[in-house]
């Protein structure tokens, strides 16, 4: 089979890529665990180098890296750019900071000479998703190789220029053949991966249904899983709020890639006090995006990521429009060339609607009209999901304790949910579980190993 480039934004095909075999698959496994003896012996600074080098050359590079992420996905340039300034953040705080997050811990016990040392685990697996491609491989690959593990990457199959471009930039930035392994095979090889004795671990950024696939998998022969799946987190406005910032937010959280972010603002709670000067503003900021090229400076909404999802983005519109929900605005495509939808609102959702607990990756937005703070709280926790939200008030000190009861992995205060090195990312219930990023992030697949000296 071949592994196509498509630009979402004519629907034309750029470039193809042969994939491997099984025999080719596994052989690429029996590489990447001879790598690992080798690479677990190799010392921080000397990871270090390595890793700080391709920051470097993220950012010299930037252009270049951008423009593949926008022809293979359709991104906005600008934050293409961003992606690729970000990853370059990830791998300076991982190279500058691993060997202080898996330095040993002493034991703290009277009379006792312990302690803990982190070691690495060996040869990991990751399935990595199609809307942030260089990001979302970043935050697995350039912690799990600073602690002295080595990775083997399946990229979602409609960015294999990205996926190609990091293989050649690691290669050429001096790591050693089989500590990074980017792998061309079809879904159905993973399982066969995951299995092998010699992999010790899984990370997937996916959706449910991969999640729970690669999670069995992962359980059947015990090893270790990391999983960032799908979410639909909450954005809820209080009475206080300051209303032309929290709409700008609002429009920013949503809109944020075409709305393809597990964290991206989808269920908009607001409060009945303030609910219909928030619908309007935000009608009209939502109507006001220019939609078209994603190369174009100009263009502030980009295509979806494929014919194939702006189609089951559709599909699943509709399906709620026909159960009685409330077009506020868009719920169509637009008739132009691309992958592209307008943007949306829905009001009027109820629990027995199609959408009510799915995630709408895509430029439409529910609006949810509440009594009060309380009411707000209680629909916020009334989702499968569990990864990320925010709340607006001008009561920093309300906003926390409403943050502290909802059930998500991630919580803001007057800003929607966002990313960052220094800070763990993931969530809770069907969203997943574990941590990536911050230094949580380097401590998933490492061997926390006791080692005891014995009496003092």
């Amino acid at each position: 089979m071949t592994i196509t480039s498509i630009n979402p934004a004519t629907n034309k095909t750029l470039e193809t890529f042969e994939s491997l075999s099984k025999d080719e698959t596994m052989a690429a496994v029996a590489k990447a665990d001879d790598a690992f003896r080798d690479w677990r012996q190799t010392s921080f600074d000397h990871r270090k180098n390595i890793i700080l080098k391709f920051a470097s050359q993220l950012r010299e590079r930037a252009d270049e890296f951008a423009r593949l992420i926008t022809l293979d996905m359709g991104k906005r340039i600008s934050e293409s750019q961003r992606e690729i300034e970000y990853c370059a953040e990830i791998s300076e705080f991982y190279a500058n900071g691993a060997e202080t997050f898996l330095a040993d811990q002493p034991m703290e016990l009277e009379g006792v000479d312990a302690y803990i040392q982190y070691a690495p685990l060996g040869v990991l697996m990751g399935v990595m998703p199609w809307n942030f491609p260089f990001y979302q491989v970043t935050r697995f690959a350039t912690p799990n190789i600073m602690a002295g593990n080595v990775v083997m990457v399946k990229h979602a199959s409609n960015v294999p220029q990205c996926a190609q471009a990091i293989t050649e930039l690691f290669t050429a930035c001096g790591l050693p053949e089989g500590v990074y392994t980017n792998l061309f095979i079809p879904t159905e090889f993973v399982e066969a991966i995951v299995s092998d004795r010699r992999v010790q671990g899984v990370s997937l950024t996916g959706s449910e249904k991969a999640g729970a696939a690669v999670a069995a998998v992962a359980g059947k022969n015990l090893k270790r899983s990391v999983l960032e799946l799908g979410g639909n987190d909450p954005f809820i406005v209080l009475e206080d709020a300051d209303l032309a910032k929290t709409v700008e937010l609002a429009v920013k959280g949503r809109m944020v890639n075409a709305g393809q972010s597990c964290v991206a603002s989808k269920r908009f709670i607001v409060v009945e006090a303030v609910a219909d000067e928030f619908l309007a503003e935000f009608k009209e900021q939502m109507a006001n995006v220019t939609m078209g090229d994603p190369m174009d400076e100009a263009t502030t909404l980009a295509p979806l990521s494929s014919e194939a999802a702006a189609v089951q983005l559709q599909e699943q519109v509709q399906a709620t429009i026909d159960a009685g929900a409330t077009v506020l605005l868009g719920g169509d495509r637009p008739d132009r060339e691309g992958a592209f939808f307008n943007p949306t609102i829905l009001t009027g959702i109820t629990p027995d609607m199609p959408s009510f607990d799915q995630e709408l990756f895509g430029p439409v937005a529910s609006v949810y009209i509440v009594k009060d703070e309380a009411a707000a709280i209680e629909l916020a926790n009334h989702s499968s999901y569990g990864l990320g939200g925010s709340v607006y008030t001008n009561d920093v000190q309300r906003g926390r304790r409403v943050a502290e009861q909802i059930e998500t992995g991630m919580m803001f205060v007057n800003q929607p949910t966002r990313s960052q090195a220094e800070l763990p990312f993931g969530g809770i219930k069907n969203s997943g579980y574990g941590r990536e990023l911050s230094h949580l992030g380097i401590l998933e697949f490492v061997n926390k190993k006791l080692i005891h000296l014995g009496k003092r």
